[in-house]
């Protein structure tokens, strides 16, 4: 693997480049890593995934390891406590956020089954393969992340803007935004199911 057949975007930082390498654009069907990806997501927003995802494992032991049945019952007391967790991002409307979003991820599963036969069905279940060759190509949200965005928010989601939304399909490879230099650009095309 050559370092610099790799997208550019997780430059030097080890945890970025273990990211990228392992996780990012991998097609993901696993109901509580798709909630672990929509709350990251919305912490991150006016933030950078850089340092979201080196709090990443402080909000794990934070918010039950993403149990979205846990979360969706967090009451003020819970919330409190995670307002003074110095390991994750303090933000009140966010963490309220997180809580609302476990709610309405559960009602989504009670109509669909899963949230992932939900959100995969806006792209019939087969990953959008893009075809980039610079970062600057890639797009912050399109027609189909505003689409999707509008969706979750008239079920109640919140958080979930359209370049929030593009950032989730790009994470669980709902799109291959690896840029066809990168070596894993085709590993991830052909790539098994992330559990």
């Amino acid at each position: 693997m050559k370092t610099e057949s790799r997208c550019p975007w997780p430059l030097e930082d080890k945890l970025m480049i273990k990211y990228h390498d392992k996780e990012w654009g991998v097609p993901l069907h696993n109901d509580r890593k798709l909630f672990e990806f929509l709350i990251l997501e919305g912490f991150q927003a006016g933030l950078s995934w850089r340092t979201v995802l080196h709090k990443r494992e402080n909000f794990r032991k934070a918010f039950d390891n993403f149990d979205f049945n846990k979360v969706a019952e967090y009451d003020k007391r819970k919330i409190n406590s995670l307002l003074k967790d110095e390991g994750i991002i303090r933000n009140k409307l966010k963490i309220e956020g997180a809580v609302k979003n476990a709610k309405t991820f559960l009602q989504v599963r009670k109509e669909f089954g899963t949230f992932d036969k939900y959100i995969w069905n806006f792209v019939n279940g087969n990953p959008i393969q893009n075809k980039f060759k610079s970062l600057k190509k890639l797009p912050a949200k399109t027609e189909l992340s505003d689409f999707i965005s509008n969706d979750m928010k008239k079920r109640g989601f919140t958080f979930v803007g359209s370049t929030i939304v593009y950032a989730h399909m790009q994470a669980t490879g709902m799109v291959n935004d690896h840029l066809v230099s990168c070596y894993r650009y085709n590993e991830v095309k052909q790539s098994l199911i992330y559990k």
